[in-house]
């Protein structure tokens, strides 16, 4: 299966804090690490994992994060095909409580893939499945072109501007901004999935069907939920691109979602093939 994802990157540095600071506070992080990340880097790895590969559509900073991030997800499988702004690329900084519960901070402006950056566009008329979590109209256009297309609601205002259909938006209940708003779609997705953590969540299909899909129980305890909801996406796609009926579909993206919660960061216990 050939994969890909159109979005963003983000260089992170976590800490586990005992509690997440207050107005004022000092706190004080321990085990500290940084990693890519950011909703495409994160699904990207996913993907790889799953279908053996993918290549992530994205932006740079000019600067040494550009580098260590092409270096990070190369080593996790995944095919990086970027363009570099003259700017910094994006960071954030995660606070680990004591129960797994991510606090995120983002330093820097988002930077996102366009239609007019130097990209293989043409690629993706010959891939399977694409996860989109940002770009322009024609960027979200180009990646129609594949065979599958699932976007996360965090981008609704560009879904509606670039009005294609879609096999899947992925939402949340739980965060406001990413709550799927049908009326800025011309036409509903085939599928539409609103996740609310632990709770497990519910989705509907544009044929009328509909249900409540259970949390899957983690592997292992909760270590860091940073990454779940990406993971969670990257395996509807892959599901959906398998040819899964959509109540199948969603219970191996809420097996991802769950495997990465048990482990540090978001790609040290990514469900594998081989876990299928």
């Amino acid at each position: 299966m050939k994969t890909a994802v159109v979005g963003h990157t983000e260089w992170i540095e976590f800490g586990h804090v005992d509690h997440v600071p207050r107005a004022g506070d000092i706190v004080h992080a321990t085990d500290g690490w940084e990693e890519p990340g950011g909703g495409g880097g994160v699904a990207s790895a996913q993907l790889a994992r799953l279908a053996g590969s993918c290549t992530f559509y994205t932006v740079l900073g000019d600067d040494d994060r550009a580098l260590w991030t092409r270096r990070d997800l190369a080593g996790l499988g995944v095919r990086t095909v970027a363009v570099t702004r003259a700017e910094p690329s994006r960071r954030a900084v995660v606070f680990v409580d004591p129960n797994g519960e991510r606090t995120i901070t983002t330093l820097g402006r988002r930077l996102e893939p366009f239609a007019g950056d130097r990209l293989p566009w043409g690629e993706l008329a010959e891939v399977d499945a694409v996860y989109l979590t940002g770009g322009d109209a024609e960027a979200v256009r180009l990646s129609r072109t594949a065979r599958v297309l699932v976007a996360t609601s965090r981008v609704m205002g560009l879904l509606g501007e670039a009005d294609v259909p879609l096999d899947a938006v992925v939402g949340s209940d739980r965060d406001a901004s990413e709550r799927y708003d049908p009326d800025l779609l011309s036409t509903p997705p085939k599928l539409v999935v609103r996740t609310n953590g632990a709770n497990g969540g519910s989705y509907e299909t544009a044929e009328g069907r509909s249900g409540d899909y259970e949390p899957v129980p983690p592997p292992g305890p909760v270590v860091d939920t940073y990454g779940a909801g990406d993971c969670f996406a990257a395996g509807l796609t892959f599901a959906l691109a398998s040819g899964l009926e959509a109540q199948d579909a969603v219970a191996l993206a809420a097996r991802c979602g769950a495997w990465n919660v048990a482990g540090r960061g978001p790609f040290t216990n990514q469900l594998t093939a081989a876990d299928l």
